[in-house]
């Protein structure tokens, strides 16, 4: 007679399940008992690993960060502008990999710091090309709050991709806007292709960033 050895529980198991779990239930309906019953063990056992539900979405975000650095390296000969380009659409993909991805990331606290590498390479290119300090972390952060809350929205409408949520039917909208003519009309500008519109946002970010601090822009095509 064999016995099938347990797999031991760790945090990188616990958040892992945790994440595969999330694009089925979501954010709401994500707990501690559910990601138990997943793992065959009864939710206390997870209060050895992690103290509360925060504590985990903190693992979370941590490891979903480990996954989008592996999927999008970085460049060295990136200036500053292809630099924020390829960092927010490698967060952004990343964000749209998990049902509620931009919820579980945002306000979550990193639990190692993975993530200082990369700031601190990302800090060094900013600063060698004429920013301040305060300038490169204001122009970092502005653009990651930018794409954190612009997937937040997009995830409001599309939880994951090929999915829609009830409610937002452009024709349905447009019928109750009749008579607010460019309101009803700004509804495909808003609510559609949410790819094209990332970009162009990014980029009017982009460019306030050069406009604000008075980088030279002409060197990007971007003047």
């Amino acid at each position: 007679m064999t016995t099938r050895r347990r797999v031991p529980l760790d945090r990188k198991r616990v958040a892992d399940t945790a994440l595969n779990l999330l694009n089925e239930v979501g954010l709401d309906r994500l707990t501690l008992s559910a990601i138990g019953d997943e793992l065959g063990v009864k939710a206390p056992a997870l209060y050895w690993h992690f103290k509360n539900k925060q504590a985990l979405l903190d693992e979370m975000a941590t490891e979903m960060y480990r996954r989008m650095v592996a999927a999008t390296p970085l460049d060295a000969a990136d200036n500053w502008q292809e630099r924020l380009r390829k960092s927010n659409h490698g967060l952004r993909d990343a964000l749209l990999g998990y049902r509620d991805g931009a919820k579980v990331f945002s306000g979550s606290r990193f639990t190692g710091i993975e993530h200082a590498e990369q700031m601190e390479d990302n800090l060094r290119l900013f600063t060698e090309t004429g920013f301040t300090l305060a300038q490169a972390a204001r122009a970092l952060t502005t653009t990651y709050l930018y794409t954190l809350g612009y997937v937040t929205e997009e995830q409001g409408v599309q939880p994951l991709p090929g999915e829609r949520r009830e409610g937002y039917d452009l024709g349905e909208r447009a019928r109750m806007l009749t008579d607010y003519p460019l309101s009803a009309a700004a509804g495909t500008e808003i609510f559609t292709d949410y790819d094209r519109h990332f970009g162009e946002g990014l980029e009017v970010v982009i460019a306030g960033v050069g406009g604000r601090y008075g980088v030279d822009l002409a060197s990007d095509g971007l003047a």
